[in-house]
């Protein structure tokens, strides 16, 4: 799970990777014989029986720095990624975050550009708010509502819901089922963890070899119901 790939200043949300750091963490992946791959890769792997070597790579919030500093490194690899954009912020800035460096978004255009083989769009809601508290109309909105823009946009089907905050609760994930989504990315392991509630880890910029390497170990341990 990674969020915005640029040089900081301050990072007081822990959402940012340099790209020194970023491009060190894809080589400790492929030295190893790993390849990253978009969730809907994964998750067909998955049900094929062949998963193994591959590591879902994803991306929060759609942050500009995508394009720059994501994408060419991917590609170099041969990997490639999911990316969660929000849909009603596209063009803007992270104003969720107060306390931090404003973080330009990718625009429309931007995100119909990066749209293709190795970059699988998924939706991260239409504001980036605690689904949990919203009304029913203002989740059919966030889910159904984000999935249809960005279906527009970028010319994918728009499979993947990932639940911003990983704020989640059984009527969250009923309206992704309904909304026509194939899977939903979560952050921490819950009594809603399968298909619709994917656990994920944490990557960050104190991540080096060992640090990844127990990290893959206590995934691989939780394990999914």
């Amino acid at each position: 799970m990674y969020h915005s790939v640029t040089r900081y200043e301050a990072d007081p949300y822990l959402v940012t990777v340099t790209p020194r750091r970023f491009e060190q963490q894809m080589d400790w992946l492929r030295r190893r014989g790993r390849r990253g791959v978009s969730m809907r890769e994964l998750l067909a792997a998955r049900r094929a029986g062949s998963a193994a070597g591959l590591v879902g790579l994803t991306f929060d919030d759609g942050y500009a720095d995508f394009a720059g500093n994501v994408a060419p490194v991917l590609a170099s690899h041969g990997f490639s990624a999911t990316l969660f954009p929000i849909a009603g912020r596209l063009g803007g800035d992270n104003e969720w975050d107060p306390d931090g460096p404003r973080k330009p978004l990718l625009t429309g255009p931007q995100l119909a550009g990066l749209a293709g083989p190795g970059i699988e769009i998924g939706s991260h809601g239409m504001r980036h708010v605690r689904l949990a508290s919203v009304s029913d109309d203002e989740l059919v909105r966030e889910v159904a509502g984000s999935r249809s823009l960005l279906r527009d946009i970028s010319g994918q089907q728009v499979a993947g819901f990932c639940y911003p905050y990983g704020d989640l609760d059984s009527r969250v994930v009923a309206a992704v089922r309904r909304a026509g989504y194939e899977y939903g990315c979560a952050i921490w392991r819950s009594g809603l963890t399968g298909t619709y509630a994917l656990p994920r880890t944490f990557v960050g910029e104190r991540d080096t070899g060992p640090r990844l390497r127990a990290k893959a170990v206590r995934h691989r341990i939780g394990g999914l119901r």
